[in-house]
């Protein structure tokens, strides 16, 4: 995803893609570890994502601080 988009969603919707995000980052994890996993580089942008959507959590928390 693309940090605009997730810059556009609300804090509950956020919140909704970092819990499925995390999900799915379980689910590849376990195709892994069962050689099901057909694309390894998945894992990678899955984590990337999980890191985005934290950064912004992150950034409108201290956003909120300042006011």
């Amino acid at each position: 995803m693309k940090p605009k988009e997730l810059r556009d969603m609300s804090q509950d919707e956020l919140t909704a893609q970092l819990k499925s995000l995390k999900e799915q980052l379980f689910r590849l994890r376990f195709q892994l570890a069962t050689a099901q996993l057909e694309n390894p580089m998945r894992i990678r942008q899955v984590k990337k994502d999980i890191a985005r959507v934290h950064t912004i959590l992150r950034e409108r928390e201290l956003h909120e601080n300042v006011r």
